[in-house]
């Protein structure tokens, strides 16, 4: 059986910590900052976690993750 393959656009955005979570990076923080207030550019800094369906897909996306 083949190697399978990673979707690169999958394995650039999320990681898979050791526990087994996938981590994410909050969206909004590229570019018209300008306009956005101080918290809300803090607390955008800020990373989250992955939960629900999703997990199962991302999973799939990151065989060796």
């Amino acid at each position: 059986m083949p190697k399978l393959k990673t979707k690169k656009g999958v394995a650039k955005r999320f990681k898979i910590t050791k526990s087994g979570k996938i981590k994410k990076r909050s969206a909004g923080r590229g570019h018209i900052l300008s306009k956005m207030s101080r918290k809300r550019k803090r607390k955008l800094r800020k990373s989250g976690y992955l939960a629900g369906v999703e997990v199962k897909k991302i999973r799939r996306m990151l065989p060796y993750g």
